[in-house]
């Protein structure tokens, strides 16, 4: 596996992504969206394993360089981050990857408010052969009614910012629109597949998630068919 970094031009000014790349030649890439943290070592480390199953995975930095210390200045970086903003940084990501690195298909995932990123990202963005956000918020109606991509999304129960009620207007929106989304909700806290953080972390629905999420990368990313651990 190869690091690099690839240069982002926003309409809000440069930035960066991480770029993850497997030893072989990939056939597909992976968009990774960051916690409120921003880019720090666990997302590394999530690119990295995305490489080690043979994708390119590019992880573009919301936050344009910064990183949380701690709690209260992660959810301000969050606050400040406008929607139109980060979508921007998704969709020139994206074009990026596909310029420098010739890719067939491109997937999309994230965590906590990359997970925000990568539902509404599923709905405004139909060039994504399939979507995997954790536990993001939910977008308003009208836009998630234009869900196309094929969509896992990934929930906690025990969740108090991502609550089963709010993932409940998802199913509903997902049963009478006839979306292509399919809801797994685990016995678990938000950010149930953060291994940095043993006070959330749940190892076996992380394990069950990371299995689903590559199933449903395989099938619309590779074209093969789903497999199971």
């Amino acid at each position: 596996m190869n690091t690099e970094m690839l240069n982002l031009n926003t309409s809000r000014g440069a930035s960066t992504a991480v770029v993850a790349r497997p030893d072989t030649d990939p056939a597909a890439a992976v968009i990774l969206l960051q916690e409120w943290w921003g880019i720090n070592d666990h997302i590394r480390d999530i690119a990295g394993r995305y490489a080690s199953e043979g994708y390119l995975c590019v992880a573009p930095d919301l936050y344009h360089g910064r990183v949380a210390k701690d709690q209260q200045e992660a959810a301000k970086l969050m606050h400040d981050l406008d929607t139109v903003d980060g979508m921007d940084t998704i969709t020139q990501a994206i074009a990026e990857t596909r310029r420098n690195y010739h890719v067939q298909k491109i997937g999309i995932t994230g965590y906590c408010m990359g997970g925000t990123f990568a539902l509404r990202a599923a709905c405004e963005i139909s060039e994504l052969a399939a979507a995997a956000p954790f536990y993001g918020d939910i977008p308003e109606a009208n836009i998630l009614a234009k869900l196309k991509v094929p969509t896992l999304f990934f929930a906690g129960t025990r969740d108090v910012w991502i609550t089963p009620e709010k993932v409940g207007v998802l199913r509903e929106a997902a049963q009478k629109n006839s979306l292509p989304v399919e809801v797994v909700s685990y016995d678990a806290d938000h950010a149930f597949f953060n291994d940095t953080r043993p006070e959330f972390y749940n190892a076996a629905a992380a394990a069950d998630a990371w299995q689903r999420v590559l199933s449903l990368f395989r099938k619309h990313l590779l074209g093969t068919a789903a497999q199971t651990a």
